[in-house]
């Protein structure tokens, strides 16, 4: 029974490093939210302070796995409204939970923080 159990640990974490996060969408409607933060950039420290202690775990710069990397293209590609609803509603394929829990301003102050990390030069 350990055995089995240690299998389908490890079926699980291959499953979630090879999974193709490209197909995580969110809905239309969900995509197309505006940040009512937006140009509240100072409330990204906010944003930093949450993501310390629950997000930062899985989700450093240069981790095995690139779609984990915030500051990646990607992630920096996508709306406000997609990121704030991959944070709350989470993706148990990739093994990421949802923090629908958090107050809606807590979670865009995430959203901040994640475009604060976007490093590419501004044209």
């Amino acid at each position: 029974m350990k055995l089995l159990s240690i299998f389908i640990i490890l079926s699980f974490l291959a499953y979630a490093q090879t999974y193709d996060l490209s197909r995580w969408m969110a809905p239309a409607a969900a995509a197309a939210m505006q940040n009512p933060l937006k140009d509240r950039t100072e409330l990204a420290n906010g944003g930093k302070k949450v993501f310390q202690k629950l997000c930062a775990s899985c989700h450093v710069s240069g981790t095995v796995q690139k779609e984990r990397n915030l500051a990646d293209q990607a992630v920096q590609q996508e709306s406000d409204g997609a990121l704030f609803w991959k944070i709350s509603t989470g993706n148990t394929r990739s093994g990421m939970p949802g923090y629908g829990s958090l107050p809606d301003t807590q979670r865009w102050q995430l959203v901040l923080y994640i475009r604060s990390l976007d490093h590419r030069p501004q044209n």
